[in-house]
């Protein structure tokens, strides 16, 4: 079949992945997410970050199974009355639904697995010939017993006269069963039926979370951390209008606020602005050649003579780099810390009936606070941990906050840097998708159960790649890769029906960005945005940042590789690890539900 070329501004990733995976050499646009039609980065492989040798060594199997055809071929025009005949009056078949541009949708037409059971030649003839022979055999050999040599050489033509007809039939079978062209479509419908089953029971019973417990965990949370910050508002105003205070509000970020959180609710992120004195503005520029890709440095604007008028700020808060004062994010985590400490007191006293809080603190982190429910206030008794971070507003939704170390035993990163958050950006993205989505989308979906699997694979890996693979393949890298997905390709082929093909897109499409090692900051140097969301223009036109500069080839060769083993291997990677020990326990029935089901209707 004659590949399909189109420019490559338009090449939808699963085509262009398909294609690749065939053994072909079409080319591919260089860039991440959201560079289609533009000039490669920088950092942009060449040639040689082309797959490795552990990715190349995926067997001929594999990758049949990559680039099967999931499309039905298209029928030849039948005439008039074989037209008539078949589905005349409209009362045939179905036809599938149109995408688009009025062709199908990126899916196969919804129809029921119906497992086809058919014999196997290649088995059947074998056993055949074999039980035929010893047959033969055993009744040659009891008339042998009984009757002379000659009548023994007599029956001993038929014998072999009936096993070289068996062995002639049994070649002619494995012959014609090679020329049939492969598996039945039937067996290929059933393998994809199994799969999906294998996944929507692994995102029901492990990963999707109960929307009742995660209701209240959020609304709890919520509450306790208003206090805190409310505490913390009041004392920040006492020492003086020269020092850093809290703006008094925070805001929900991560995956609990986003729908794509996975198995238990006790993990959430909250941003806490801080206030800068008056007349006091924080002027960002991207720190080139001072630390990592996409690092920030904080400068400081006000009027003439600020450092002597504000030497007591400057002096607590300030650091020097490159002749310049620069607001330092470590020493402002380390006030946030202790200002928030300081303030636990008052918190505890007011929320002792609710809940007991504790707060815990490391280097170059920000502080953890951590919320036990009383049994007799709070029905769903979940231990959660709540990860409170400094942010400095900028305006437009975005905030710097402090470059978190790359791993967990490196050290802090330097104190003048600063990390980009579009949080709210990345809401507002995923809030336009879901508007321009079909209602049954399965877009967070595929994300959930993506992670699920990375989390089930990282459990049988060792050190230390296992550490690498989760850092490789974190929940923001898996979250771009989907953005940019979601935005090649049609919405419409994202729709419920079509859950195992689009998550096979995407893991295509982050084996692809594997090999190349390039993956592009979604925000950072993007021009090609919706304009539903808006961005400053300094990051529009900031450089590009690579998220995956930071690994070597091998390693994201190898993460490549056990990407697609994963995926292939689904079903028994989940049967796997789902014992009781890997399964989340049910949440507790809601106290007020119950005391609701127990009272008189109509009242």
């Amino acid at each position: 079949m004659a590949a399909r070329h189109s420019p490559p501004t338009q090449a939808s990733p699963w085509c262009e992945a398909r294609r690749e995976g065939a053994g072909g050499a079409a080319p591919r646009p260089a860039g991440g997410p959201g560079q289609a039609g533009r000039p490669p980065a920088d950092n942009a492989p060449g040639p040689h970050a082309a797959a490795g040798p552990a990715a190349r060594g995926i067997s001929s199997e594999l990758t049949r199974r990559l680039t099967r055809r999931r499309f039905p071929r298209k029928r030849k025009p039948r005439s008039g009355a074989a037209a008539a005949g078949r589905g005349g009056g409209g009362g045939g078949g179905r036809s599938p639904p149109a995408g688009p541009g009025g062709g199908h949708p990126r899916g196969p037409t919804p129809r029921r697995a119906v497992p086809v059971y058919a014999l196997n030649l290649r088995v059947f003839w074998p056993l055949a010939t074999a039980l035929c022979t010893a047959l033969l055999c055993l009744y040659q050999a009891l008339r042998g017993g009984a009757a002379g040599e000659g009548a023994a050489e007599a029956g001993s033509v038929p014998l072999l006269k009936g096993s070289a007809l068996l062995l002639l039939g049994c070649l002619l079978a494995r012959c014609c069963g090679a020329a049939g062209g492969g598996p039945r479509p039937g067996g290929i419908r059933a393998a994809a039926g199994s799969r999906r089953g294998a996944l929507e029971s692994f995102y029901a019973r492990q990963l999707r979370l109960s929307p009742h417990v995660l209701g209240h965990s959020k609304a709890h949370v919520g509450r306790v951390v208003a206090e805190l910050v409310r505490a913390a508002k009041a004392q920040g105003l006492q020492p003086g209008p020269l020092a850093l205070s809290l703006r008094g509000d925070f805001v929900r970020i991560g995956s609990a606020y986003e729908q794509h959180k996975v198995r238990s609710p006790d993990c959430f992120d909250i941003l806490v602005p801080l206030r800068l004195p008056p007349h006091l503005e924080p002027q960002p520029r991207c720190a080139e050649g001072l630390g990592p890709r996409g690092a920030f440095v904080c400068g400081l604007r006000a009027r003439a003579g600020w450092p002597r008028r504000y030497r007591p700020f400057a002096e607590g808060f300030c650091v020097e780099l490159q002749g310049r004062s620069h607001l330092s994010s470590g020493l402002v985590l380390r006030w946030f810390q202790g200002h928030l400490q300081r303030c636990l007191g008052a918190v505890r006293y007011r929320l002792q009936e609710r809940c007991r809080v504790s707060l815990s603190a490391c280097p170059g982190r920000p502080p953890t606070l951590h919320i036990l429910p009383c049994s007799d206030y709070v029905c769903c008794h979940i231990s959660m941990a709540v990860r409170l971070i400094p942010a400095i507003p900028l305006g437009d939704a975005l905030y710097l906050t402090a470059l978190l170390p790359e791993g967990p035993r490196a050290p802090p990163a330097p104190e003048a840097l600063w990390g980009l958050n579009a949080s709210r950006q990345e809401q507002r993205l995923l809030s336009w998708l879901k508007e321009q989505a079909p209602a049954s989308s399965c877009h967070l979906k595929c994300l959930q159960i993506l992670k699920g699997l990375r989390d089930l694979r990282g459990q049988g890996l060792e050190e230390p790649f296992c550490s690498q693979w989760g850092r490789v393949l974190s929940s923001y890298v898996l979250k771009t890769a989907l953005f940019s997905l979601l935005l090649q390709g049609p919405l419409e082929a994202w729709d419920e029906r079509f859950l195992v093909e689009r998550l096979e897109d995407l893991v295509l499409y982050l084996r692809d960005c594997l090999r190349k090692q390039v993956l592009m900051h979604f925000f950072l140097g993007n021009a090609s945005l919706p304009e539903a969301v808006a961005l400053p223009r300094f990051l529009k036109e900031a450089t590009p940042v690579n998220l995956l500069a930071a690994f070597d080839g091998p390693t994201l060769d190898l993460a490549a590789f056990q990407l697609i083993n994963t995926w292939i291997q689904a079903p028994h990677v989940i049967r796997m690890y789902s014992s009781p020990r890997y399964l989340r326990p049910a949440p507790t029935l809601c106290r007020h539900v119950t005391e609701a089901r127990q009272e008189p209707p109509g009242e």
